[in-house]
């Protein structure tokens, strides 16, 4: 169990676990998914994995499979060196997006994440509007979020300072940090921060530092980098899976692969929680019914109007808050198809083994 314990198996989880299951099998974290195998971890060695037949038969659909993160019940053979898994907890946390494209789905990035970090770098990948949609993503799955942006050493101080007050200005209550792979600046501040015990993660897109950040923090190049594109700044993916690593401090960490498209799903929560002050406006128009179009009395106008709300977050939240309400109608009907047709699938099955 101390094994277990380093790679974060608290109280909470020990209280989610399935009796029977713990009787039948060994817990297991994984660590990395892979098609259709796994790696997976009890602490010490890292063992391929496969699902069994049961597990793969009664799920409905890809968010019933483990994802980077999970616990899971788990058996081991050969001296532990394949296993096969049976079962997987209840999350803590969740973080997830749209899959990208027309798919209506969820595409799992990784699960029971206590920390996320949100890395934006501070050139031409600066990006407010992109900065709220993780902020949505991250505190609709009730993780806190930590803003870091990197590559503070490619401008003075005093535009730093600016960029950083923009920031806080959307996030007030969130922890910012500027910091730079290159000179360290407040790299060792992020690093004395982590917690034994407790799972991060990496988000953001392409090129801003995320992989060079890892192994800052790491102590050495343990993963590899690549350089940005000068033509577009756009970076080029060198994280393409997830994969969660120990550190030496006992805090976990998880790097994602760079989001070029960041889809809304059902992010009611994380919309409230991420414009909370547009909600606060709207109960004070004079009107209940206020469309904040073009009404009098109407607080989201007036602030607007005032300069206390940016007329460009409004129209994000607005922008997001549109694409969720579609997203989970679509969702939801494609849930109803996909149950509807797994039970087809399996009546007919039995009828033809009967």
């Amino acid at each position: 169990m101390s094994d277990l314990k380093s790679i974060g198996y608290n109280d909470w989880f020990k209280s989610q676990s399935d009796n029977e299951q713990i009787a039948a099998h060994d817990v297991a974290r994984i660590v990395s998914v892979h098609k259709d195998s796994y790696v997976i971890t009890k602490g010490e060695t890292e063992i391929f994995a496969e699902l069994s037949g049961n597990l793969l038969y009664s799920t409905e659909s890809a968010t019933d499979l483990p994802t980077t993160g999970d616990w899971v019940y788990a058996d081991f053979f050969d001296d532990d060196t394949h296993a096969i898994i049976y079962g997987v907890f209840p999350r803590k946390t969740i973080l997830k997006r749209k899959a990208a494209g027309k798919l209506v789905d969820f595409q799992l990035i990784a699960a029971n994440i206590d920390i996320a970090f949100i890395i934006q770098s501070l050139n031409d990948n600066f990006n407010l509007r992109r900065l709220e949609r993780y902020l949505v993503m991250v505190n609709e799955s009730n993780i806190e979020p930590v803003i870091l942006l990197s590559k503070c050493d490619l401008m003075p101080k005093d535009e730093v300072d600016e960029i950083k007050e923009k920031v806080m200005i959307i996030a007030p209550q969130t922890t910012v940090i500027a910091f730079s792979n290159l000179n360290r600046d407040n790299i060792d501040s992020v690093t004395s921060s982590l917690k034994s015990g407790f799972t991060y993660c990496l988000l953001g897109s392409s090129g801003v530092g995320k992989t060079t950040f890892l192994n800052s923090i790491i102590g050495k190049d343990q993963f590899d980098t690549q350089s940005v594109s000068k033509i577009q700044s756009k970076g080029r993916h060198t994280t393409t899976s997830r994969q969660l690593i120990k550190l030496e401090s006992g805090a976990m960490i998880i790097d994602t692969p760079g989001m070029r498209e960041l889809g809304s799903m059902s992010v009611d929560d994380g919309l409230d929680e991420t414009f909370s002050e547009i909600l606060k406006l709207a109960q004070n128009c004079k009107f209940s019914n206020c469309s904040h179009s073009n009404e009098k009395g109407c607080s989201i106008l007036a602030a607007i109007k005032d300069g206390i709300l940016s007329e460009q977050r409004y129209q994000n939240y607005l922008k997001m808050k549109k694409e969720s309400d579609f997203n989970q109608m679509s969702y939801l009907e494609k849930k109803k198809k996909d149950k509807s047709f797994g039970k087809l699938v399996k009546s007919a099955i039995k009828n033809k083994q009967r």
